[in-house]
């Protein structure tokens, strides 16, 4: 036995489990690492460890005891617990008297009848210790290893994170807390009450308003592994707030804020299709980016807008253009975020001749490779100082911290 020790330990966790006692696998990963300290052949050390192991329940020990008993007589008569027994260790403890929970009802192959109506459908538990849920995987996988019923699933996740960009304090005030500006009307006005005494201030505070959201996303022959899913980020955003202005960009820049509307997405990605005439085609940023700055700029970058750029930083165009837009561009804006799908691998340097002509005038330099980094990147924008603060003093720190000591797994 020697051997199968392992293998019988999880056939008696089942044993256990189809009598009605609650195990959970990190139970049993207790048991294993009990038995590296008494000794096998003893068999009161073994059910002890067992017990104190598996068993969290007063009412759950005499259906231990039965079953541990009749098991290790020996494990190799199966897992099955014959009929006489399982009536015997599901007698009057296991029969429970409450109804049970809505998140245990759902499927079994043990069913039974209602306690309070006989003649009621049977009512089943389920056992869920040896199920999974894969969400949790694809938060960690690469975009360009999803799917088709992956990506499905990634959709409907995106749909679900919300986007809270810290609001902007205005110029205009309102009544509020204590604060900056004294509220003399209505100090004056309120005295009144109280014969001309000023028995309380009143005060006024800033107006806060949400920042305006401007993505320009890259869709080259580099980025056209990662194109499809960014699409579907890009219109779950869309949708989620307001003020977004959206472009893409490759050779030419085409603003899609309008292509994104459409509530479905199949058709918002056709009318993407018709109007993007330089899908996976060159790379030229500094000419896209002074075609933003010369057109669209004043339009969009107003009341303190966040300006997100997704590329790989390829770029086969003039640099020196790409720097001066850059800076021209990070001046317009409260913050400049670069969101990169090769900063999640390990290992990653922007050696590029376009990320080194940009990294100078990036506040945020941040990973965008599977859902991990979106979720990353949400709690990043909400994060959002008020004011702006210091530019180029916190290029190393973002770098440093949010790119490689922190970076997400891949």
């Amino acid at each position: 036995m020697p051997g199968y020790l392992l293998h019988h330990l999880i056939r008696f966790g089942r044993t256990l489990r189809a009598a009605g006692v609650p195990i959970t696998p990190g139970q049993m990963m207790a048991l294993v690492r009990a038995l590296e300290w008494i000794p096998l052949g003893d068999r009161e050390a073994f059910y002890h460890a067992a017990r104190c192991t598996l068993i969290c329940r007063r009412e759950d020990l005499e259906t231990f005891n039965r079953i541990f008993h009749w098991f290790w007589r020996n494990p190799l008569m199966g897992g099955q617990l014959p009929p006489g027994l399982l009536s015997t260790a599901l007698g009057p403890i296991r029969r429970r008297e409450n109804r049970p929970r809505p998140a245990e009802v759902g499927h079994s192959s043990s069913p039974g009848p209602h306690p309070e109506n006989p003649e009621a459908p049977p009512m089943v538990l389920a056992d869920r210790a040896m199920t999974y849920s894969p969400i949790e995987i694809l938060r960690r996988k690469q975009f360009e290893r999803f799917s088709e019923e992956e990506i499905q699933i990634a959709r409907r996740l995106m749909a679900r994170l919300r986007w809270r960009i810290h609001e902007r304090e205005t110029r205009r005030l309102r009544p509020g807390p204590k604060g900056d500006h004294l509220d003399l009307r209505r100090t004056v006005r309120r005295s009144l009450r109280h014969y001309g005494e000023w028995v309380r201030l009143l005060w006024r505070a800033r107006k806060r308003k949400p920042r305006p959201l401007v993505v320009l996303c890259d869709i080259s022959g580099s980025m056209e592994r990662y194109a499809r899913m960014l699409l579907h980020f890009l219109h779950a955003l869309s949708h989620t707030r307001r003020q977004v202005e959206t472009f893409v960009f490759g050779t030419r820049l085409t603003r899609i804020t309008r292509c994104l509307r459409y509530r479905d997405l199949d058709q918002a990605l056709q009318e993407v299709g018709r109007t993007v005439m330089d899908w996976s085609g060159g790379t030229r940023i500094g000419e896209c980016l002074h075609a933003f700055n010369r057109d669209w700029a004043r339009r969009v970058l107003g009341r303190g807008a966040v300006v997100m750029i997704i590329s790989d930083g390829w770029d086969r165009g003039d640099i020196d253009l790409l720097r001066r837009e850059m800076e021209r561009l990070q001046k317009s804006c409260y913050r400049l975020i670069w969101l990169n799908p090769l900063l999640g691998i390990p290992g990653y340097q922007p050696l590029t001749r376009g990320m080194q002509a940009a990294l100078p005038y990036i506040d945020d330099f941040l990973p965008v490779h599977n859902l991990a980094s979106l979720e990353q990147l949400a709690a990043h924008l909400e994060r959002l100082p008020i004011r702006r603060s210091a530019r180029r003093s916190g290029l190393a720190r973002s770098f440093q911290v949010l790119g490689a000591e922190e970076g997400p797994e891949v």
